[in-house]
């Protein structure tokens, strides 16, 4: 959630910026006016408590014959507090629910633009070439007998897959790999919760945006995350820090689910896009004044994953039309996956600023004993299935094996994959 002052104090400054994301002035005006409407009522009932209360404690001093009027007069004031609460509250909830839905103001440097506007920044890799035809994953991995689709689309429906005998311990061997880097670099490892409640999924800006994308329980209230990002962004939910706790660092390991809304007939081959899927997060608390250079730090250590496995790719500075509600800037890697001759997002590193620390009231103690809010970012160290993609295709061999990088071998165990 943005910083209500900022409409108050600084209007045209916000106005412009979140044009930039599309949002109307006009919308931004409705909540500068709302905003007023909440502290003009919550000033009331403060006032008229006040009123009632005075009132209340004079009866007791009052002489017999004028109790009467003025237990009369409290009785009036007791409504009048009554009925400026009922508004003072239904107006709070109204502006809770508009403010909610305000995307992040973005960063000054984020280029302008939709999906598919976003600026390459560099390339790193060395692109593979292959002189007698490409397979992709698919064909790979079910050749393998590592990958079974068509007995996951029979058990969980289109979009679900096993990962079976090699393909299995890959994504082990993938995950230890991430997070062994992630722990280098001084990310404590965390196994989160999956199942959170609605507060974690408002709090990291997951609601009311994306429900669409959201799977949810059907009696007890709870969300299947989508990232580990939401349990990491609630760990310290509703805390205070101390300025000598930053930076808090952690890279969470767990299932994620998405619904892929507005994905029907889009990317159906394989497991590109599916609804279950494994991933390795990391995830900062930090100081305001260094979530600039934090942001850049996770971006290197997801470029330094992908290097060690040998994958070709490209960062690319997303557009401000393509963030999510919470991003103020985010990077992507996108790999290049030679079964589909294009390249594909394996990552994404978004700085969040404070939009979600004020939502989970998560604040830190600086100076002499001031209270703000930290910054937020969160990063994809490795999402399991896009990697293995981008990994078996671009070490593909002429046989159907795939040379397994030196990185993970002593994870792995082994130098190819697939091999007779």
């Amino acid at each position: 959630m943005i910083d209500v002052r900022l409409l108050r104090d600084d209007f045209d400054a916000t106005a412009t910026a979140l044009a930039r994301r599309g949002v109307d002035r006009a919308r931004l005006e409705e909540l500068r006016e709302l905003d007023e409407r909440r502290r003009s009522l919550v000033a009331a009932v403060d006032e008229a408590r006040a009123d009632q209360g005075a009132a209340s404690r004079a009866i007791g001093q009052a002489s017999p014959d004028r109790r009467g009027a003025m237990i009369q007069a409290a009785q009036e004031l007791k409504d009048r507090v009554a009925t400026l609460e009922s508004e003072r509250d239904e107006v709070v909830a109204a502006h809770t629910a508009a403010f909610a839905a305000v995307p992040n103001l973005p960063h000054a440097d984020a280029p302008d633009g939709v999906e598919g506007d976003g600026v390459v920044l560099r390339t790193f890799g060395e692109a593979p070439t292959f002189e007698d035809g490409v397979r992709d994953h698919v064909e790979l991995l079910e050749a393998a007998d590592a990958l079974d689709l068509a007995r996951g689309a029979k058990v969980s429906g289109s979009r679900f897959a096993y990962l079976k005998g090699e393909g299995a311990l890959l994504e082990f061997a993938l995950v230890r790999y991430a997070i062994e880097i992630a722990m280098a670099h001084g990310h404590v490892p965390v196994i989160p919760p999956v199942l959170v409640r609605e507060e974690a999924m408002y709090g990291t800006g997951f609601l009311p945006t994306d429900e669409q994308q959201l799977f949810a329980t059907r009696d007890d209230g709870f969300y299947l995350v989508g990232t580990s990002e939401v349990p990491l962004a609630g760990l310290h939910m509703d805390e205070l820090l101390e300025a000598d706790d930053l930076p808090l660092r952690y890279a969470g390991y767990s299932p994620c689910f998405r619904r892929e809304a507005g994905a029907h007939g889009k990317d159906t081959r394989g497991i590109l896009r599916v609804h279950q899927f494994e991933k390795v997060e990391l995830f900062s608390f930090v100081a305001a004044e260094h979530s600039a250079a934090e942001h850049e730090r996770l971006l290197a250590i997801e470029e330094e994953v992908f290097t060690g496995l040998g994958i070709h790719a490209r960062i690319v500075d997303i557009p401000v039309g393509d963030l999510g509600a919470s991003a103020a800037r985010k990077y992507d890697i996108e790999a290049w996956l030679p079964g589909q001759q294009a390249y594909r997002e394996v990552t994404s590193c978004s700085n969040t600023t404070d939009y979600q620390a004020r939502r989970l009231r998560t604040r830190v103690r600086v100076g002499d004993g001031d209270n703000v809010l930290v910054h937020t970012l969160n990063g994809t160290a490795l999402a399991v299935q896009r990697a293995m993609i981008a990994l078996v295709e671009q070490h593909q061999r002429p046989d159907g094996s795939v040379v397994v990088p030196e990185a993970l071998q002593p994870h792995l165990g082994r130098e190819v994959l697939f091999a007779g």
